[in-house]
């Protein structure tokens, strides 16, 4: 089964159209590397690819500049982490006037990648990230396979529910014993383990390393760099905390998520839908899942969640063109407007709040409330 991700394939034709470098990175198996052949099997023109996981590829590329220079047209380099050397060739290479090529490269994300690409390709990149499929992608009756399973494409579309539990599994053992040392880290696997184990049953919360760093017996540093190293490899999102206004004391340590549902519910054994919707973590689950769909539609961007200490809060809130835009996610059928959303709406100034709940109904709860269907996502303008 394919599934088209046209909206991604629009920003990645645009962004090799205006920039000499375009880097597309993401968690491993998210889909890079089926996208971009699925691109460059469609670009107009010469093209060349390069996959430095396949032997033959990694060899030819011994003298990178000498070869990549005799290409022209579009050049694709998959797995680019494992080549850190090649980023200052690139500079070289994507300066020639006239430019003969364009490059499109591909990467599992990792603060050592980031950090490379950014120092030697500083002007030259252009950078587009990519997860699992959302739920524009799959469509509204997926909408509980895509939560239970997440959008990893081997967990979602296995044959079965059992095939996407081995997947996924898999996808861990992978991860910690694999590629965290690929990222330079020298962390113990059992402990990369461990501490996303116990991300598992903080999410959705505030985070606390110096509670999580006692529990796993280890410094509050250590475990910041464990959460680190997981937000670097896109497996965890930290939502920053949104704070301006002095009169308040308000929260300042970010809220820790997973970005895909069906690791999530791998750590908590969840194996059917009637597990998740009988376990404790399912509103948790079910808030992280649709903050990730929302995302996914409407930007990364300048997104944050605001708390007060003395008990308001809200989910998330976008900053767009000097407006500020909340959403709040409720996993009940009939969300009212609550004294919390009246105060977010008061101290935020807010141009509107969209609480976003598992129905399909779309009403306005307030003067600037809106109730809206997680299936209907696509009707929130802002």
């Amino acid at each position: 089964m394919f599934i088209k991700r046209e909206a991604l394939m629009a920003e990645l034709g645009s962004s090799v159209r205006r920039s000499r470098i375009t880097a597309l990175l993401g968690p491993r198996q998210c889909g890079k590397t089926t996208l971009a052949k699925h691109f460059f099997r469609g670009h107009s023109g010469k093209t060349a690819y390069y996959d430095l996981e396949n032997q033959e590829d990694a060899a030819l590329l011994k003298n990178p500049q000498t070869v990549l220079a005799a290409d022209k047209g579009l050049i694709v380099i998959d797995e680019i982490q494992r080549r850190p050397d090649l980023f200052p060739v690139l500079r070289v290479l994507a300066d020639r006037k006239p430019l003969p090529a364009k490059f499109l490269i591909l990467g599992s994300a990792s603060p050592e990648l980031i950090r490379k690409s950014s120092e030697s390709l500083a002007g030259r990149v252009e950078f587009i990230e990519m997860n699992g499929f959302s739920l524009g992608e799959v469509g509204p009756s997926k909408q509980d396979a895509l939560w239970l399973r997440g959008g990893m494409p081997g967990s979602f579309l296995a044959r079965s529910m059992k095939d996407s539990q081995e997947w996924r599994e898999n996808f861990i053992r992978t991860f910690v014993e694999r590629d965290v040392p690929q990222m330079g880290f020298q962390f113990p696997s059992a402990a990369v383990r461990r501490f996303w184990q116990m991300i598992a049953h903080v999410h959705g919360q505030i985070w606390n390393g110096s509670e999580i760093g006692a529990s796993l017996g280890v410094a509050h540093t250590t475990s910041r760099r464990y959460l680190d190293l997981l937000t670097g490899a896109y497996v965890v999102r930290q939502l920053q905390p949104w704070y301006e206004n002095a009169g308040k004391r308000l929260v300042k340590s970010p809220k820790i998520y997973f970005r895909d549902s069906g690791l999530l519910h791998q750590f908590l054994k969840i194996g059917s839908l009637r597990d998740l919707l009988a376990h404790p973590k399912a509103g948790s689950s079910w808030e992280g899942f649709a903050l990730e769909q929302v995302l996914s539609r409407l930007g990364e961007r300048d997104s944050f969640f605001w708390a007060t200490h003395a008990g308001a809060e809200l989910d998330l809130l976008l900053l767009r063109q000097g407006k500020k835009w909340g959403f709040e996610f409720k996993f009940t059928e009939s969300p009212e407007v609550t004294k919390s959303m009246r105060i977010a709406l008061h101290d935020l100034k807010l141009e509107r709040l969209h609480v976003i709940y598992p129905g399909e109904k779309a009403v306005r709860l307030d003067k600037k409330v809106e109730l809206v269907g997680l299936k209907n996502l696509s009707s929130v303008k802002i």
